[in-house]
């Protein structure tokens, strides 16, 4: 009797280490998509269709040529990486808020000197790589605060508001919002 006791202990402890292996392997293995935090940054010129319709499309295309030699060079200025523009708005991640925030106010102010309003919208999350591209909820997150910005101004989530604590960064709170397509509500502040 005793040794069918013995048997069925040590395979149950067999059993046992083989599922322990098993979950430490899972835990091992490399993720099958890289992930980076990154902090997001959306722009969007406002009634640019208006516009291009207004001054013609040669006229369009020379505005838009200034306008993304300026955001270019706000981008390197602040260390900002173009991950993609889609004609008269820019996708860009930084490896810090603030240095977003800012490169966010310094093209808001220098389009305006193009008599061009811009909206921008940033969010700080891990994004997924993809090739040379960023994915994954927290860009489309960016891209939702973007969508909820008004003409000139930098909106910003909690999340890059909390993150830049300390730094001298004013903001003012615009509320909670509904964000199509993400859940619940997301806490939106406007750099001052």
């Amino acid at each position: 009797m005793r040794s069918i006791y013995h048997w069925v202990d040590r395979r149950a402890n067999e059993i046992a280490l083989t599922e322990t292996r098993r979950i430490a392997d899972l835990a091992v293995r490399e993720p099958t998509t890289e992930r980076v935090l990154s902090t997001v940054l959306f722009t969007d010129l406002v009634g640019s269709t208006e516009r291009a319709v207004e001054v013609g499309d040669e006229a369009w295309a020379d505005i838009l040529g200034r306008h993304h030699a300026l955001v270019r060079r706000q981008l390197d200025r602040f260390r900002g990486q173009e991950i993609d523009n889609a004609g008269d708005g820019f996708l860009a991640a930084f490896d810090g808020p603030a240095r977003a925030i800012l490169c966010a106010r310094a093209i808001t102010e220098a389009l305006g000197e193009l008599g061009l309003e811009v909206r921008s919208g940033l969010h700080t999350g891990e994004c997924e790589l993809v090739g040379e591209k960023l994915g994954g909820i927290a860009v489309h997150i960016g891209a939702r605060v973007a969508g909820s910005a008004q003409a000139g101004e930098v909106l910003v989530s909690s999340t890059v508001k909390d993150l830049v604590a300390g730094s001298g960064i004013e903001f003012e709170d615009r509320g909670e919002h509904t964000l199509k397509g993400l859940p619940g509500q997301w806490r939106l502040y406007a750099l001052r």
